[in-house]
């Protein structure tokens, strides 16, 4: 006998064998055993959710000979002729190839005639949404007053395509998409059925792929298990069948963009076509490995949200560390457009590699993301003690401009004392900054941290919006800002803000106490 595939093998006979709709089932049970059945339902969901699976578990349902609790017997003739096709009580049509007017008329000549056995005929209308106007006018009066033996049970995908006056003739069910857990316990369930050896880490992977689809996670299943024959499926093996990356890779790719690594990010994307991973599937990959590090710097409750192990948690938010939440938000725009423009390019991995190397030079792009990103980049260099060359259109001008070159910048003068809690602050500012929420941390990196009357931290903003933001203290970051410094000290300590509207760089009027205190550029990289 032919192999048949896992999907249709374990095909649910009966409502207690369906996952992850049970609002649908308990509700078609409780009609039936109220026998409060209507003539026409709507089935809507993403595919391999359970549609005409339900669909055909209610014509059995509604003709068993012996039904249990709403539920099928699966045992009288009625229940195995339906099971095997062969029943004359239930018309199943595609639609996407019979979706005219004739078609539908043929329905309603049928529809005149008693069921030969049994009390319902049931029409399943697949994908009914890919009917012409003409045979959605034809159905019309049908549906709305059929003889009290036919039940319609139409099924879709994009019930936004089906019109007004159809929907209102039917009743609704929408069928969610199935979770991880369900999808991966029932895996587990019939790979003990089938005794095939399947690592637990695998078969996760693999339900999360099937992106809330029963039948898709179970397609992937068998592929694997093909590919594999007679040997464990192990979560490495799953990926290479599958064409997918490992979080490892992502990893990796991340830190050589991070580093401006133009070089060593094509050699990775060069390795993963070489390795014959699929392209597709590496941008989506991707832009939900960003996507899981954005909302790790969002809140530290999100392990229910991500759904992955705590093991892959922990490196997420090392990796969240490294990234602020501006350059991951541009990252995650560059390549969500990008999974847009791929899905029907012929050269997949050009795109990829211009997307990855617009993330390495942010000076690619003009918009404010980009510039943010490019201000940071300067930063680091400027901490770090790089020195920038001049572009070759200022050269000339730099030597028309000796004479003034030749006059010093003029500079504040540095306070002759400092306060102590002042000069603790400073010292640790960036191991202070380093632990702030992420837009307050980025505002707060614009501060000149000076001294003010009286002794005090002077915090001086060149940038309005900053100045705006700090001063305002909104979203608590003064509070958490004085919070911070108060645990690294142990004491309290009055911090000023102040808008530089001098006309001059503030650096000029505000002496910057980190230029006259070693402080710890090296111990938090911000």
């Amino acid at each position: 006998m032919s192999y048949t595939a896992l999907y249709r093998k374990f095909r649910p006979q009966e409502f207690e064998d369906v996952k992850g709709q049970d609002h649908i089932v308990t509700t078609l049970k409780n009609q039936i055993k109220a026998d409060r059945i209507g003539h026409a339902y709507l089935f809507c969901g993403t595919r391999g959710t359970g549609k005409t699976t339900i669909a055909k578990i209610f014509a059995k349902a509604v003709n068993c000979e012996h039904p249990v609790d709403g539920s099928p017997c699966g045992e009288c003739p009625t229940c195995k002729a339906i099971a095997a096709g062969t029943s004359m009580n239930v018309i199943e049509i595609d639609a996407a190839s019979n979706n005219g007017v004739d078609n539908i008329r043929e329905i309603r000549e049928e529809v005149a005639y008693r069921p030969t056995e049994g009390k319902y005929k049931v029409y399943i209308i697949d994908e009914v949404h890919m009917l012409s106007i003409g045979a959605f006018n034809a159905l019309l009066k049908t549906l709305e007053e059929p003889p009290a033996y036919v039940i319609f049970i139409l099924a879709t995908t994009e019930a936004h395509k089906i019109p007004i006056t159809i929907l209102s003739r039917c009743q609704r069910y929408d069928f969610r998409r199935i979770s991880i857990d369900t999808i991966a316990a029932r895996l587990q369930e019939l790979m003990e059925k089938e005794q095939v050896d399947v690592e637990e880490r695998a078969i996760r992977y693999i339900a999360k792929v099937g992106d809330g689809s029963m039948r898709d996670a179970l397609s992937l299943l068998d592929q694997c298990i093909a590919f594999y024959l007679g040997q464990k499926l192990t979560y490495d093996k799953v990926l290479e069948t599958l064409g997918a990356v490992d979080t490892e890779v992502f990893s990796r790719l991340l830190r050589q963009i991070l580093e401006k690594n133009v070089t060593g990010a094509i050699a990775t994307i060069e390795e993963l076509v070489i390795e014959g991973r699929e392209m597709g599937q590496f941008v989506t990959d991707f832009t939900w490995y960003l996507r899981n590090l954005l909302l790790v710097q969002s809140s530290d409750d999100m392990e229910d949200v991500l759904d992955i192990s705590s093991e892959n948690l922990a490196l997420l938010k090392e990796e969240a560390q490294v990234v602020e939440p501006p350059v991951l938000i541009r990252y995650i725009r560059i390549f969500s457009e990008l999974s847009n423009q791929i899905r029907y390019a012929s050269q997949k991995r050009i795109l990829i590699e211009i997307a990855v190397i617009k993330l390495c030079k942010p000076e690619m792009e003009k918009d404010y993301e980009s510039i943010i990103d490019r201000i940071d980049s300067l930063e680091k260099k400027l901490a770090s003690g790089v020195m920038m060359a001049a572009p070759e259109g200022a050269l000339g001008q730099a030597a028309g401009n000796v004479a003034n070159a030749a006059t010093p910048t003029p500079v504040a003068e540095f306070p002759k004392a400092v306060p102590e809690d002042v000069q603790q602050v400073v010292t640790n500012w960036n191991s202070i900054l380093s632990e702030m929420a992420g837009i307050s941390r980025t505002y707060m990196k614009k501060a000149i941290p000076s001294l003010g009357a009286g002794g005090t931290l002077l915090l001086a903003f060149d940038d309005p919006n900053a100045y705006e933001y700090i001063e305002e203290n909104r979203a608590g970051c003064m509070d958490e800002f004085k919070e911070l410094a108060a645990n690294r000290i142990g004491k309290q300590i009055e911090v000023l803000v102040k808008l530089n509207d001098s006309g001059r760089p503030g650096k000029e009027v505000y002496p910057d106490l980190r230029e006259a205190i070693q402080f710890d550029i090296e111990i938090e990289d911000i």
